[in-house]
């Protein structure tokens, strides 16, 4: 059985991507590492099977910014905060397995959330349901319900930004008519 054949405009992201990939590992930008870079690359998608990255076609750069002061703010603090655990808990800190239902079904914004979220100290994404776009995390210094619902929050705030950054039309009025409610 063979695949859909899909247009290289289509796959055109994937290929820069694969392309700035092969330069920084071999630290080379040059003109020739990078055109040897993009024929490895279109052979990589054209005989090996990658599913279609489907990008939304939005994109708020004024958004990226806000989002990327939080990231930091939040990776400072969680930095400071599993030392602050370690050092006055120790073994004896508790840990969970929380379960976080998104909102959208998008790969995109899946895949972004959960990076986002294991780049943090403090929590790691286990596993990744996509039927039901759900993350399993591990997460520190989670005694109760009430510890484990911040996590959620956290998390679906951390997915809201991503929405508003680059989330399709219809996750958007989603997450605007939840925030209305």
């Amino acid at each position: 059985m063979s695949r859909q054949r899909i247009p290289l405009i289509t796959e055109l992201p994937l290929v820069l991507w694969l392309v700035l990939v092969w330069g920084a590992l071999w630290q080379d930008f040059g003109l020739g590492n990078l055109v040897f870079g993009a024929l490895i690359a279109y052979v990589i998608v054209n005989f090996f099977y990658l599913p279609p990255v489907e990008l939304t076609g939005r994109f708020n750069p004024l958004l990226l910014v806000p989002f990327l002061g939080r990231f930091l703010f939040q990776l400072v603090t969680a930095s400071f905060e599993v030392f602050w655990l370690a050092l006055t808990k120790g073994p004896t800190l508790r840990n969970a397995v929380v379960a976080v239902q998104l909102r959208s079904h998008s790969d995109i914004l899946v895949t972004a959330t959960g990076h986002a979220i294991s780049l943090i100290p403090g929590s790691l994404v286990l596993e990744v349901d996509r039927s039901t776009s759900t993350l399993y995390l591990h997460a520190l210094n989670v005694s109760n319900e009430a510890d484990a619902d911040a996590i959620r929050r956290d998390v679906r705030a951390t997915e809201a930004w991503l929405i508003r950054i680059l989330g399709s039309r219809a996750d958007l009025a989603a997450l605007k008519a939840e925030e209305k409610a």
